[in-house]
Parts: C-alpha cells; structure tokens; sequence
C-alpha cells in the first residue's frame, strides 16, 4: 500500500483530532479497494467457469442467482442479459457484489477452488455486469404488475427493506416505507467502510431500484416516535419490518463515558457521511474490540485517517473470528496489528478521556473461554466497541414473539402476528450479511403478496 503524505501537524498530536491527513492524502486512501475488472479481463475471468450443472455457487448464494447463466452472458459480452440474470434474484446485485464475502459463499464453493484453490472471481464478475448495466441502464429491465389496490408498509429502508419494496411493487402493490435516518439504504449507506463502496455508489443503486415506481420513501420517520406498529397494522394490509439491529453491544465491564470511546458502527458511520474526510476526527492510537467485519471496516478506516497505531483485539483465535480470512488479511496489509486471545478487562481513562484498555489473557480449554490469570495493557486515546449489534424492541408496541432476542418468524418471514412480516439483521436466525437480508425482503414480498390474494 502506498502510504500517501502526511500532515506532521496533526500526526503526533494525542487524542481524537481532525487533521491528520489532507484531504488529497485521504482521497488517495479511501479509493476503490477492490479495483473492478475491465472488458478483456471480464472476458478472460468468465471463460474459467465450468458453467456446471448443478453448479455449487448457486446452492451456496444466499438470493440463488443463476452464476454460471450469467458468467455465461458476460462472456457472450452480453452485459445486459448477465445483470438482468442478477438482478431478478438480488436487486441489489450491484452493492452485494462489492461487499459479500464471496469466499464464504459462492467462490468458496466453486469447483475450481476445489480443484485448483483458485475460484472464479464470481464477485468481481458479477459487480462488472451490474456496473454495465447502471452506467447505460437503457430501456427499464423490471416493471409493475396490474395495481392490486393494496398497500403495504415497510419499516426499514435498509437492504431487506428496499428489497421486499421493490418485489411488492413489481407484484402490483403500493408500498411506503418508512425509514428513521436521513437517507435511505440502511447498512449499504450507513454501515459498510467507505473504501467498499466509493463514488456513492449505494445511492445510485437506491435511486434505479425506486424507478420502478410504486414505492414512497418517508425519512426521518421513526417507530416509536412517529408511529407506531399498531397504527401501521391499521391503515395497511400488511407491514413488513427490516429494522435492523439499533442496539451495541456493551463490553461486559465497567464502561466510564469518557471521550474517545464509542461504537465502532457510529464511527463507521461518521466516516461515510463526511464530506471531508481529513475532518473526521481520529486517535493517534487506537484499539478496536471485536472480530468481525465491522471490527475491520473501523480499524482500516482509522488507520486511513492517519491514525499512527491500530490494534484490533480478539477474545478467541484466528479461526474463530467472523471476519472472514481475507478481511482479516486486508486489514493487516493497511496497517493494522490483531491480537488474539484478549478480553476487554478494563476501559482506563484519565481527566475524562479514554487513556488504554486492560485485556485478559484467554485460551481455550476443552471448548470454553477462560482466563489464564495474565493482563497485558494497551494505551489508546480512541478505543471503539465492535462486539455486535442487539434487537431493540422497545418501539414496538405490538408484542411479537422473539427468538434469542431478535424477531422470531417462519421460512418466510411471517411474525407471531398475522399481518407482520419481518427480514435482515432484526429477524432470529439469520448469517446478518447483506445478501441474506436482500433475500428475507424478496421470500416475505412474495409470500405478502400471496396471502393478500387468498
């Protein structure tokens, strides 16, 4: 990685400081992270596909997209036909090619990585179709159905969300979704490093799927606040609820407000929201607690914004972290140092500002976490929580049955509640990646659709 110039100024400054970087350093580290495949390579990637029968990847895609029909397209340099083969399946085809992790799903099911340990890079292929497509979209590739005259509501316009509006509309029906931020798009806009997703790519891609017509987007309106699910149950035939995940996880120790502690998902937000990104402030050193992609997305981002020190620490091993292999590679390339086997002990702060973490030192023992007896301490001046999201049921005012402390539901998505769907990171049971939530919205519209006509 090229490190871009530094401003001497603000580097060796402590604390959470603006600055760091100039804004043409950030720029330089916030571009595309995954550079997308040109024509000829596009070309030369799809003729390595076997185009099985049965293939694997399609079992293995959470939305079931035909993979090798469309390969077989984009080989063809039939663009168009590829994406329309994507997106029928996953109508946010373009976003999850960019942020899936296609080495857990479709590309670590590939016969060549059987084979050769060499996937087809399914994922690249397919954000080259869909990025054909959204630059000379043409002619409409989806349209309404006959208006059936009924209205549904939708609460969420994150991934699950968008997508059970759009089939809904395509179904012929009347959708409004009602959506607690500003902008629209949930985890696509709010929630995924902005290295993923450049050139505010999630809004474009919102912007296609609203075209169809048929769905009105209400921001700002929050359940709880602005209604409630009672009122929604009454004026709708149906309601649809893609929440997500509102709560963070606490640390499990004494958590001090101190400056310089905070949630790794309202940093990450921070992050993609400024227009500025040498404005947002960061730490010198910085500790991110967690394991997961989220841990990853905010610790390359704080390295990105010039942060000298990133240390991500684990409570397990390696094997055990939910980042998958690459994200964890991808973040030690950037920069930043993991560490295994510590649990968050103690927040340590100083005149109200976040000074260090004490770990536990853990190991495994026929299975179960336990503490070796051992601490070791690392100083921070931003330390950032990424230990998970939690359901919060509070806003609902309707009593629905939970599951493990998230909305309990049947195979398509159908609540406790006869007229309540729910999908995305809110529902029990779920993997929480985008592509799975983009199917619970696209399985909850058709099986709306279906008890509305009975």
């Amino acid at each position: 990685m090229n490190r871009p110039i530094e401003n001497p100024g603000a580097m060796d400054l402590p604390g959470m400081v603006a600055g760091r970087l100039s804004p043409e350093a950030c720029a330089v580290n916030f571009t595309d992270a995954r550079p997308p495949l040109n024509a000829r390579q596009a070309l030369i990637e799809a003729e390595r596909c076997y185009y099985c029968y049965n293939a694997p990847c399609i079992e293995a895609c959470p939305t079931g997209i035909d993979i090798p029909h469309f390969i077989q397209r984009i080989a063809q340099e039939n663009n168009r036909g590829a994406a329309e083969t994507i997106l029928e399946s996953n109508v946010l085809g373009g976003m999850c090619a960019r942020v899936c992790p296609t080495e857990n799903l479709c590309e670590g099911a590939c016969v060549r990585q059987t084979n050769e340990s060499k996937p087809v890079e399914i994922g690249l292929l397919q954000r080259f179709a869909t990025d054909a497509y959204f630059a000379a979209p043409g002619a409409p590739m989806f349209s309404r159905a006959e208006a059936t005259g009924r209205r549904i509501a939708v609460v969420g316009a994150g991934p699950a969300g968008l997508s059970c509006a759009h089939r809904l509309a395509m179904l012929g029906h009347e959708v409004v979704v009602h959506e607690a931020r500003s902008k629209p798009g949930g985890l696509n806009e709010y929630g995924l490093a902005r290295y993923k997703t450049p050139d505010g790519f999630a809004q474009r891609e919102i912007e296609w799927l609203l075209s169809i017509g048929g769905i009105e987007v209400r921001c700002g309106q929050q359940l709880g606040r602005d209604f409630t699910l009672a009122s929604l149950t009454e004026a709708y035939d149906a309601v649809f609820l893609g929440m997500g995940l509102a709560g963070v996880n606490a640390l499990g120790v004494s958590e001090q407000l101190l400056d310089g502690l905070r949630a790794a998902v309202d940093f990450i937000a921070d992050v993609r929201q400024a227009s500025d990104l040498s404005q947002v402030p960061v730490g010198r050193k910085v500790v991110v607690i967690g394991g997961g992609m989220t841990a990853v997305d905010a610790a390359v981002q704080a390295k990105k914004l010039g942060a000298r020190e990133v240390t991500m620490v684990y409570r397990r091993g390696a094997r055990a972290m939910s980042a998958s292999a690459y994200e964890q590679q991808w973040a030690q390339i950037n920069g930043v140092t993991i560490r295994h086997w510590g649990a968050p002990r103690e927040v340590l702060g100083q005149d109200g500002v976040v000074s260090g973490v004490v770990f536990a030192v853990t190991r495994d023992e026929d299975g179960r976490l336990v503490e070796t007896g051992e601490t070791f301490t690392l100083e921070a001046d931003m330390v950032l929580k990424a230990i998970g999201q939690s359901f919060v049921a509070e806003p609902l005012d309707i009593t629905l049955a939970l599951e493990k402390g998230r909305i309990a539901t049947d195979a398509s998505g159908q609540t406790s509640h006869p007229k309540i769907w729910a999908g995305g990171d809110c529902r029990a049971g779920g993997l929480d990646l985008t592509v799975e939530a983009v199917e619970h919205g696209k399985q909850a519209a058709i099986a709306i659709d279906a008890a509305l006509r009975t």
